[in-house]
């Protein structure tokens, strides 16, 4: 039985109520959402069990971490999973003990995606034929969810990709998604892809625990002739390798007469439907254009053939769109598809800034997370001119985190903002420890911070201790900034505990970068004219 047959029964499973532990809300609220289908939970019977790609044994551990967990010190009704700091998920990542499979080295925590509930991002890794392997790969994935991503498709098209993948989900306490035609065509032409190939690899990736599979079977081919007008043409590559199969052979998307077959697979294995758009504009000159939305029709369509076979399902959309367009295109996806969620590629909302993709893709994000898309795929500063490394993939989660959590924001979804509010608190009373501590991203920030002043003091480099406007605003009485009892620093000005590698690290390349004058950057506060007064102030201050 899948979530959605058993959501529809009235049954709430384990998975359900680890989910509603994540987000803060009710089980029945889940177990309702998903017999809607307005939400997902990828999660495939093996890949919870982390039984390695085997049957999973009778009665596999579906016990789950007991606790919400939210950013440092959340309130109750403030843990929201996607809430949490670097720390807390490098921690995690790092303890083998937690979430450990029956024969892998971990299995999965469910993870919940619609759009009432907190928007989810994810991560795209994968090997080329040009360049990674299994263990950068499995490295890439280690980063992935350090960095927060929610879940993570492999979308190697080079070397083993069988054993890749098996690697890959064997580490993954996130859902892990596919693109199955790629492990299709190694060795064939896509011209030679048979029906039997097509349903052999789909089980083959399903019975190795993969939780979502992205099919291209809205695209038809009576769709084809609208792509002629476009400017970039077909830029999935789903999307491109089916329609020169139909060209080739003269017959009908096979992905789209398999879907009866294919779903009766994903029901065994309770795999959920990614519905790809291999149609999606590739620029914004063909956003929103006739061929994005006859494939958005299809894919309405099978939205109800999925549900209706018992299969979960969650459908794909455009990568460019101008940024007036955006949150029409949510709308549109919610009505054609019976509210299914939305996950989205950016939207980048300019195609003038290769090497910065990630930023023109989270400010697409932003708006069509607050505008209803349930899950964002990350793009990445190498989107466009080659594979991510890891630090491309730390980026890009980065940014992406940025752009659900605004979004999750502007929702108003409940507890969204009480990480924002405490951080606020810290920074009123001057707290640096307590800032760092609540900051997504603590190292970097500690780092920065200690690039110009090593000294926790109740003003920073920026403005120094006379023109800090937070302790002035701590000095006069009418106002309650800096006043909360909860977030005051245990001493007005103390040493600051230093960086970790990570944060050594940023500051060598940043020294590399920035011109020094004796052994500080030149826009260090001793180089201004009045340097004296400075390192006095500076030195008082750093007394206990």
């Amino acid at each position: 039985m899948t979530q959605l047959e058993a959501a529809r029964k009235g049954l709430i499973t384990a998975e359900m109520r680890r989910v509603a532990q994540r987000e803060c809300v009710a089980p029945e609220l889940v177990r309702d959402e998903v017999a809607r289908g307005r939400l997902v939970i990828p999660a495939n019977k093996r890949h919870l069990a982390g039984s390695g790609g085997a049957a999973p044994a009778n009665g596999h551990d579906q016990t789950y971490p007991d606790a919400a967990v939210g950013h440092p010190g959340a309130a109750a009704d403030a843990s929201l999973w996607v809430n949490q700091t670097v720390a807390q998920r490098w921690a995690v990542v790092r303890d083998p003990s937690v979430l450990r499979g029956e024969r892998a080295p971990r299995r999965l925590d469910p993870t919940g995606i619609g759009r009432m509930i907190t928007t989810k991002i994810n991560a795209n890794i994968g090997a080329s034929p040009v360049t990674s392997g299994t263990a950068e790969e499995v490295e890439k994935l280690e980063w992935a969810q350090k960095y927060g991503a929610d879940t993570l498709m492999d979308l190697s098209t080079g070397g083993d990709l069988a054993a890749c993948r098996q690697a890959i989900i064997d580490h993954a306490t996130i859902p892990i998604g596919t693109v199955p035609i790629y492990s299709m065509i190694i060795g064939r032409a896509i011209e030679d892809l048979s029906y039997d190939v097509i349903l052999k690899e789909i089980e083959r990736q399903a019975e190795q625990g993969v939780d979502y599979f992205t099919i291209h079977a809205g695209v038809l081919r009576e769709h084809l002739p609208l792509v002629g007008p476009r400017v970039t043409g077909i830029v999935s590559r789903g999307g491109s390798l089916l329609a020169k199969w139909m060209i080739q052979h003269g017959r009908q998307n096979p992905m789209y007469e398999l879907f009866d077959e294919i779903s009766a697979i994903m029901r065994e294995y309770d795999v959920t439907y990614s519905l790809g758009d291999g149609l999606r504009p590739g620029c914004l000159a063909d956003a929103s254009d006739a061929a994005q939305l006859a494939e958005l029709r299809t894919l309405g369509e099978l939205v109800q053939r999925a549900r209706a076979a018992g299969v979960q399902a969650m459908v794909e959309g455009p990568g460019h769109v101008p940024l007036d367009q955006i949150a029409w295109n949510m709308r549109l996806e919610q009505e054609v598809c019976d509210d299914a969620p939305f996950y989205v590629l950016g939207p980048l909302v300019t195609d003038a800034f290769p090497g910065y993709d990630h930023i023109t893709s989270a400010i697409g994000a932003t708006e069509a997370a607050r505008a209803g898309a349930a899950m964002l795929c990350y793009v990445t500063p190498k989107e466009h001119v080659g594979l991510p490394k890891a630090e491309d993939v730390r980026a890009g989660c980065i940014a992406y985190k940025i752009a659900a959590h605004a979004g999750d924001v502007a929702r108003g979804i409940a507890g969204a903002r009480a990480w924002d509010d405490d951080l606020s608190r810290a920074r009123a009373a001057l707290n640096w420890p307590r800032q760092f501590e609540l900051a997504f991203d603590g190292e970097t920030a500690r780092a920065l911070h200690d690039e110009d002043l090593e000294v926790d003091t109740d003003f920073c480099a920026m403005c120094g201790h006379d023109w800090c406007s937070m302790r002035i605003s701590k000095e006069i009485q009418a106002f309650a900034s800096g006043k909360d009892a909860g977030f005051q620093p245990e001493r007005r000005a103390q040493r600051s505990p230093g960086v970790g590698e990570e944060g050594r690290e940023l500051l060598r390349q940043r020294g590399a970068a920035l011109p020094v004058v004796d052994g500080k950057h030149a826009c260090h506060s001793d180089h201004v004219p009045d340097a004296e007064r400075a390192r006095a102030v500076q030195a008082a201050l750093a007394k206990p």
